[in-house]
């Protein structure tokens, strides 16, 4: 197998005199910004930016538009690549997706997490994403919250679709009862006379207590 090193040189360029990519396909949501410039102000630049020379001289960027975009006005490091527009686009198409493709491994993430120092919010909520629950909490006791709980519409809705507790539905081969998912009584209307054994049941409160049975008891 035949590897060429496809990377001309390493130059420090203003960022704002780097051209974006017509063809970038990657948004950057907010959080992802604020903890780029987080880790920015901890750290400073500790990669390179990628691009390609055009014809003309110009520079024209393959990877780090929001880098770019977030420090204008300073030189930065870039990669120029002696690839063509093809080959270009192809390492746009692929470079996050291949890096997405790793997969954690959770003792190694809890490792550095408990030597790791953030003054960021932004910083800290984007480690709590590379972190499971789990292995966040371990190293930072009591600092996972319980999501958000929306409000309670039952009553617009019951107003809107005309619904009363204990009304029934067959749906091909599926059923539907309308009712407090808490009550097993209600839930247990779902299978009639020793029915077969459920696939899934929507409603969390007894989720852990119907993975333990086979089937609900008749009422």
């Amino acid at each position: 197998m035949t590897i060429r090193d496809r990377i001309k040189e390493l130059r420090r360029v203003r960022a704002r005199d780097l051209l974006p990519n017509p063809k970038n396909w990657r948004k950057h949501p907010k959080a992802q910004a604020d903890a780029l410039r987080g880790l920015l102000v901890e750290v400073g630049y500790a990669d390179a930016l990628l691009a390609r020379e055009l014809p003309d001289g110009r520079l024209q960027l393959i990877d780090g538009h929001l880098r770019a975009e977030t420090t204008p006005d300073l030189e930065v490091p870039v990669l120029i690549l002696d690839v063509n527009e093809e080959e270009a686009d192809k390492i746009l198409l692929t470079l996050d997706p291949l890096a997405a493709m790793a997969e954690a491994d959770s003792e190694a993430v809890k490792a550095l997490l408990a030597t790791d120092q953030t003054d960021s919010d932004a910083v800290k909520e984007l480690l709590k994403r590379t972190a499971v629950t789990k292995v966040w909490e371990s190293v930072h006791p009591g600092d996972v919250q319980d999501p958000q709980v929306m409000p309670d519409r039952a009553g617009e809705l019951k107003g809107k679709w005309r619904t009363e507790a204990g009304q029934a539905w067959q749906i091909g081969p599926h059923r539907l009862v309308c009712g407090d998912c808490r009550d097993e009584g209600t839930v247990g209307r779902l299978w009639r006379n020793g029915g077969p054994k459920f696939r899934m049941v929507y409603g969390s409160a007894l989720w852990h207590r119907l993975q333990r049975q086979e089937r609900l008891s008749q009422p």
